[in-house]
């Protein structure tokens, strides 16, 4: 049923963003409206805008809410206000181009979820260099059997692995059923390279921890039971969602940073958006420092060249899962 309560006019930092049904359910299970959505990102305002930051961002919307179809949106919806930055980006695979949002502000941040957005899934580069990745991600993405108990357990192996590199990792939670742990690198490499490297420290962890952890490339042949240390999400086109991001579960949790002291303790059930915004107000952004840690990566593409050398199948490069042509959307006409 279409929503009767009248648009309301946010303003932040010197911007006015209209949000229209303000009213309409996004999450039937807890009843979060939109505006609940808008207000959720303003309080973790710093925290969001800083996740998204001059990266290409695909936005994930629910145009009637999470009953409704979800749709990966690569190209920014119509009818942005000209203030709302952008960055081209080009698909081989459809030799098109698409204007992604590009986050330099938080009126846009909340410009995105009046147009139904409710997660914000970046890429692992920016607009000044969108070929060269600033940032490994290690995503522990556990299998169907896979309880959250193991998931930290290879957290803290990862941790040993960061520690024994002289690299600095930023973990928060998946906000789901895994965990993801970011590490800034100097945009000196393309997509490849990074993956590379990223696959090789995922074989360090497998060798660390070879009963709980697989870099098997086959979904259908892993263990349903083990953990996949996912390299490809460092792949072109692969996206993750942000920290402080919503994610569209019924219980609205958010990938929440975490200290790593935190790990053993924290449960992601915990982490939503009726919890997250007092905790940010409490700790701030534990993601803040990230940028002050760059990590060259040569250690790691000297672990690739040794584990090749000593004949390590080198898997295919992935198609993106987000690889749908870049105007892939709802139609313009339809209401946020």
């Amino acid at each position: 049923m279409p929503s009767s309560a009248p648009a309301v006019e946010i303003e932040v930092e010197g911007r006015v963003v209209r949000v229209s049904n303000p009213d309409r359910v996004y999450f039937p299970e807890s009843g979060l409206t939109k505006l609940d959505l808008v207000e959720y990102y303003r309080s973790v305002g710093p925290g969001i805008v800083t996740a998204l930051w001059e990266r290409p961002c695909m936005l994930h919307r629910f145009p009637k809410g999470l009953g409704g179809p979800k749709v990966h949106q690569k190209r920014l919806p119509a009818g942005a206000p000209p203030w709302v930055e952008t960055v081209q980006l080009h698909f081989p695979r459809w030799n098109r181009t698409a204007d992604e949002l590009c986050v330099t502000e938080l009126a846009s941040v909340l410009w995105a979820v009046q147009m139904s957005t409710v997660e914000f899934h970046p890429w692992n580069s920016r607009r000044g260099h969108t070929e060269q990745p600033d940032e490994w991600r290690i995503d522990l993405d556990p299998g169907p059997e896979c309880d959250y108990a193991r998931v930290r357990r290879v957290a803290h192996v990862v941790h040993e692995v960061l520690d024994e590199l002289g690299a600095v990792g930023f973990p928060k939670t998946s906000g789901s059923r895994g965990l993801h742990v970011y590490v800034r690198i100097p945009p000196e490499h393309g997509f490849a390279d990074v993956r590379r490297a990223a696959l090789a420290f995922a074989r360090e962890v497998e060798r660390r921890a070879p009963s709980e952890v697989t870099t098997t490339w086959w979904t259908k042949d892993r263990d349903p039971a083990a953990l996949f240390v996912d390299y490809n999400q460092n792949a072109r086109d692969h996206t993750i969602a942000a920290a402080y991001s919503v994610r569209g579960l019924p219980d609205a949790r958010v990938s929440t940073p975490l200290r790593w002291d935190e790990l053993d303790d924290a449960d992601p059930r915990d982490l939503t958006v009726h919890t997250v915004p007092a905790r940010f107000a409490e700790l701030g952004d534990l993601h803040a420092d990230l940028d002050a840690h760059p990590f060259p990566i040569a250690p790691l593409l000297a672990w690739a060249e040794r584990d090749e050398r000593d004949g390590a199948a080198s898997p295919p490069e992935p198609d993106a899962v987000t690889d749908a042509e870049p105007d892939a959307g709802v139609s313009p006409g339809e209401a946020p």
